[in-house]
């Protein structure tokens, strides 16, 4: 009895293991022999073998069969080896099997082919126009690039060859992509199969939730798309790169011409077609779509589509003032000036709806150019243009035609609108309407603005010399009326008197006006007036009574002057008296400026002699001619440009008798407006320059002469003595050649106080500039001529 129950036993076991070992299979054959991830927390069941683990679907590595379990780095590389070698490449177009890459862009510039209707435009009007959009495919690539990162729409049809990124969580993990194989379906490890070719993207993530639905519940999951299928086009026709072109399934007509260049010169643009199946599945009017956005014909392309562009139906050209000058392709028969104008974005506002020049070609005839004028009205606008026309629009006339304008010397130059009765006064209301821009300028500058850490002194000169000039003098005797006769465009001048358009409202100066009526008005500068109704300001300074600037009257002399400063001071010093004006200055300056031309004329003359001269001389001669001229030459051009740095003054010599004391004497000049009178003290010293041993400025001593203060100086071997000189005070000049003293000589002339003495050194070699600058009478005459003192003498000799 013990022994069957034994045994009863062991057969009841072993029948349970056998029912347990079924059980296990079962579960193994319902997860497709994959393993279930071990829960967390359950210490057990990591050290057991049999214990399932969750299920994780993946591609992301290699070599898994598309599953692997959790922890194990899925999804790190995913779709990395499906991107290398399963992938479409999108960016490949081509004729004849040439790489896109390798295509040279065409762009609408200078470099594009001209149709024969541009040459013809460009002969006449000198201007070659673009086709009206070319500038459109100017810059498209010369491939097509592969639509990344973009949308995909939701009724976009799937087939093969596009790419789906899966992801799910939950009882499973999922990161898995797969491309749509030639059947039409993907394979997802433990899903199993899942038919996609025709389903629309929108729909995608649905179908493939139920798939996973059908073996797994509570798994979320996601779909997104990754890398598009390819189709092939072909463009053919009149294009600028005509081939087959691998694109996007995505891509559109729109998107294919505009990679592909686009219509040639002699492409239409107004009735490109897609052919699919052997008819016509869409036209598309590109001017409908450039000049007004208008995509309703743009189309999706499908694989195999043929894009066809045909010859353009005839051309005209649009030229003048039209907001975009081109060359238009008409459509048919029924296009018109306003269709045309239409596209071309209208008229601009400075067109002249008045006049336009329709020119034409009729070949049948012996002269087959004709033109025609009309007015862009409503019957102008509805003609109809025919192949070779030419539209020229014309500007307006920019006339005004109820306008005056006032200019000249007035505070703002307008053009005002003309009012019926209008007179001059109503032009120019007050006399402030008289004060320029500059003349406010100067008022607001005459304050120095700065802070108190900086010193805001003017210098003393500009001072004096903008009193009295804040305003710019007015011509308050002359104005003028231009007025155009409209029937024989004839100028008339009306003059008035402007001051009296203020002092006699109701006198006939007040001009009445009329439309189109200039009126110019002017100062003082503008157009020179007497002197006697010049304002002058003039300024004097030193040894007077009362030095400043004073506003006289016309006629008055230096006398009045020095009468209205209060007289001479007891230290006045008649003799060296100064009365400088800028007219002289500015003659001065100019003169200066030719004689230093003269002066270099004559030293490359010389150059050009001793040339001449060298090539008959033996070769050692000539070269110590060379250097012993190359070195006064190097002299010359250093004192030619000290020379052309000297400032004349504007000093004008009185010539008095040295021992004059009376003012009443000084000449009878009438001054001018910005003259100068210096009146100095008497000076104490005697300046002595030149060739002497001590250039010096000794004291003066009444009654010594040129000799007793070149005994003092003493004078240097190479003194050129007879050709001595004295630079008065007053800034004449004396030499030898001026006095008869001494058989020629200046010895014994008496020198004045302030008085310098110029002695120049002997120069043996007889060139151009030595033979200029030798004698005392040509340096006398320049001085003079110039009015430069003795820090002029002084800074030629340095």
């Amino acid at each position: 009895m013990f022994k069957f129950t034994k045994s009863f036993t062991a057969v009841a076991l072993a029948v349970t293991a056998i029912a347990a070992s079924a059980q296990e299979a079962a579960n193994r054959a319902d997860m497709f022999g994959q393993e279930q991830q071990p829960t967390a927390g359950d210490a057990t069941a990591v050290s057991s073998p049999t214990q399932p683990r969750k299920l994780s679907i993946t591609n992301a590595t290699s070599g898994q069969n598309g599953v692997q379990a959790l922890g194990q780095g899925y999804g790190q590389n995913a779709g990395q080896a499906q991107r290398r070698s399963g992938g479409n490449n999108t960016n490949q177009a081509g004729g004849s099997g040439v790489d896109s890459r390798r295509l040279q862009k065409q762009t609408a510039d200078e470099n594009a082919p001209l149709s024969e209707f541009q040459k013809f435009i460009a002969d006449n009007t000198g201007t070659v126009l673009p086709n009206f959009g070319s500038e459109f495919f100017a810059n498209g690539q010369p491939t097509f690039a592969p639509i990344q990162n973009s949308p995909v729409p939701s009724d976009y049809p799937l087939g093969p060859g596009d790419e789906l990124n899966i992801r799910g969580w939950g009882t499973i993990d999922i990161d898995f992509r797969a491309t749509i194989d030639r059947n039409g379906t993907i394979n997802i490890p433990t899903i199993g199969s899942v038919v996609l070719a025709g389903v629309k993207a929108g729909d995608a993530e649905n179908v493939i939730r139920n798939a996973v639905a059908r073996l797994y519940k509570g798994v979320t999951v996601s779909v997104n798309f990754g890398q598009l299928r390819a189709i092939t086009v072909y463009v053919v026709g009149q294009a600028s790169r005509p081939g087959t072109y691998t694109v996007s399934s995505l891509s559109t007509l729109v998107t294919a011409l505009f990679a592909s260049g686009g219509p040639n010169a002699n492409g239409s643009m107004r009735r490109v077609q897609v052919k699919r199946g052997g008819k016509v599945a869409a036209e598309l009017d590109l001017y409908a779509f450039i000049a007004k956005g208008d995509k309703s014909a743009d189309i999706k392309l499908l694989d195999g589509d043929t894009i066809y562009i045909p010859p353009a139906g005839g051309y005209v050209a649009l030229v003048g003032k039209v907001n975009s000058p081109a060359i238009y392709e008409l459509k048919n028969s029924s296009d018109s000036v306003a269709s045309l104008l239409d596209v071309a974005g209208g008229l601009p506002v400075v067109a002249d709806p008045r006049r336009a020049y329709l020119e034409r070609i009729d070949p049948s005839k012996s002269h087959p150019r004709s033109v025609e004028e009309f007015a862009l009205n409503g019957e102008g606008l509805q003609r109809p243009l025919k192949n070779g026309d030419v539209l020229n629009v014309t500007s307006i006339t920019p006339d005004f035609s109820n306008a005056v304008i006032l200019r000249g010397n007035v505070d703002q130059p307008v053009r005002a609108p003309f009012k019926q009765g209008m007179r001059v006064s109503d032009l120019i209301p007050s006399r402030e309407y008289l004060i320029t821009r500059e003349s406010t300028k100067r008022q607001n500058n005459v304050v120095a603005a700065g802070d108190l850490d900086k010193d805001t002194t003017e210098d003393a000169d500009k001072i004096a010399a903008r009193i009295g000039n804040l305003i710019a003098p007015i011509n308050w005797d002359y104005a003028v009326v231009e007025r155009v006769n409209r029937s024989d465009l004839s100028v008339k001048l009306i003059p008035f008197n402007l001051g009296a358009v203020f002092s006699n409202p109701n006198g006939p100066d007040n001009v009445q006006l009329q439309p189109g009526d200039t009126v110019t008005t002017f100062s003082q500068e503008d157009v020179a007036v007497p002197m006697d109704k010049r304002q002058v300001f003039v300024r004097v300074e030193g040894e007077v009574k009362v030095p400043g600037v004073y506003q006289m009257t016309a006629g008055d002399t230096l006398q009045s002057l020095i009468a209205k400063a209060g007289g001479p001071t007891g230290n006045a010093y008649l003799f060296g008296t100064g009365f400088y004006r800028e007219d002289v200055k500015k003659e001065q300056q100019v003169n200066l400026q030719r004689a230093a031309d003269r002066l270099e004329a004559q030293v490359r003359s010389e150059q050009s002699a001793q040339a001449a001269n060298a090539a008959a001389r033996s070769p050692a001669d000539a070269a110590a001619a060379a250097a012993q001229f190359e070195t006064q030459r190097r002299i010359a051009e250093e004192r030619i440009a000290r020379f052309r740095k000297l400032q004349p003054t504007g000093r004008i010599a009185f010539g008095l008798d040295p021992n004059e004391r009376s003012f009443a004497r000084l000449p009878q000049v009438t001054l001018q407006n910005g003259d100068r009178l210096v009146v100095p003290s008497k000076p104490a010293f005697v300046h002595v320059f030149g060739a002497v041993n001590v250039e010096a400025s000794p004291l003066w001593k009444p009654n010594s002469r040129v000799k007793d203060y070149l005994r003092l100086a003493g004078t240097t071997s190479d003194a050129d003595i007879d050709n001595a000189f004295v630079l008065r005070v007053d800034g004449t000049v004396v030499s030898s050649e001026s006095q008869g003293w001494f058989f020629g000589k200046i010895g014994g002339l008496e020198v004045m106080p302030g008085d310098t003495i110029v002695v120049p050194e002997k120069l043996g070699k007889q060139t151009a500039w030595t033979k200029f600058t030798q004698g005392a009478r040509e340096w006398t005459q320049i001085l003079a001529n110039f009015g430069l003192g003795a820090a002029a003498i002084k800074t030629l000799r340095d």
